[in-house]
């Protein structure tokens, strides 16, 4: 992918940011973002900039690069273009783990890792249901499976929340949905280690994820572990599914959406597909989040109904296609 091409992504993810902190109940020009990030501006500013905007701006580029990178693996390892952690069921199954641990009072540190149990608890699942039916191939049939444990994990879930109070059922309700309400930096510094962590994994993987692209028989003739390999990238992008729900719950199509626009932009091979789809992942959440907070004042929108409205029309258009 051409230089100029990263440079603008890289820029549209600057100007989304900028925006993010500047609009909201108190607007703010670009001027005053940056006096007030460096703590310059009326004390007002400085504590909506830094308390409360720039922390969910930061969060929600997060979780744009880490649902990006994830989509951008899993549809190459799985050469299926409609493959993402949301539609895949991974997302779902890092959110069952994580309201279990919720519900069982874990310490706040378990939950990413109770996300991750679930989210290959969902992968396996899926990928159980997919060979069963003989379809492990078919993207058609695959996607049906996510579907399916997907479903299952919000089952799962209501029957977690079944003897919780009122009040929490309706914050788990709104947290499924997808919010970025409640960032704080503590939870910025988590998921920067999750998604750090995960997106280095699988850029490392985009060799063999180019490989695997051409076909398993074609991979493992060029000395490829395919199992291996395969596992490793659902592993990373299950990380990074749980690290996602554990900070902002239920986000999806923002894993399908962005590889294919990386396509589009002229990224071809897994690394720069991976790269690209984290920095347009991160520009997309921002920009959605704004919108969710903006679009229905006082009230703010899900943010997990923002993307989806975003997505699902693209979805459906690829799955005309394999019709």
């Amino acid at each position: 992918m051409r230089a100029s091409r990263w440079a603008l992504i890289v820029i549209v993810l600057l100007i989304a940011a900028v925006i993010g902190v500047a609009y909201g109940t108190l607007r703010l020009t670009p001027l005053e973002v940056l006096q007030g990030a460096f703590g310059s501006g009326t004390s007002t500013q400085v504590a909506v900039i830094r308390q409360l905007r720039l922390p969910r701006v930061l969060l929600a580029a997060l979780v744009g690069a880490g649902l990006g990178a994830s989509g951008a693996a899993l549809q190459g390892a799985t050469r299926n273009g409609l493959a993402e952690p949301y539609l895949l069921g991974v997302s779902g199954g890092a959110a069952v783990g994580a309201v279990i641990a919720v519900a069982l009072h874990a310490p706040t540190a378990v939950v990413p890792l109770a996300g991750l149990a679930g989210a290959l608890a969902a992968v396996a699942l899926s990928l159980i249901v997919a060979r069963a039916s003989g379809g492990q191939g078919d993207a058609r049939v695959v996607l049906m499976a996510g579907v399916v444990v997907g479903a299952f994990a919000n089952a799962a879930i209501m029957v977690a929340l079944a003897g919780v109070d009122a009040n929490a059922v309706r914050g788990a309700l709104w947290w499924m949905m997808g919010s970025a309400a409640d960032a704080s930096w503590a939870q910025v510094r988590a998921l920067s280690v999750y998604v750090a962590v995960g997106v280095a994994a699988l850029l490392a993987l985009a060799r063999s994820i180019d490989l695997l692209a051409l076909g398993e028989d074609a991979a493992a003739g060029m000395g490829i572990n395919v199992a291996r390999v395969t596992l490793a990238v659902y592993v990373a992008g299950a990380l990074l599914a749980a690290g996602t729900v554990a900070a902002a719950g239920l986000v999806g199509f923002v894993g399908l959406l962005v590889p294919h626009l990386a396509r589009m932009a002229g990224a071809r091979t897994h690394r720069t597909i991976i790269g690209a789809a984290a920095l347009g992942g991160a520009a997309l959440v921002v920009l959605a989040d704004l919108v969710a907070r903006v679009a229905h004042p006082p009230a703010e929108l899900p943010l997990g109904a923002v993307t989806a409205i975003l997505g699902v029309p693209f979805f459906l258009s690829r799955l005309r296609r394999l019709a």
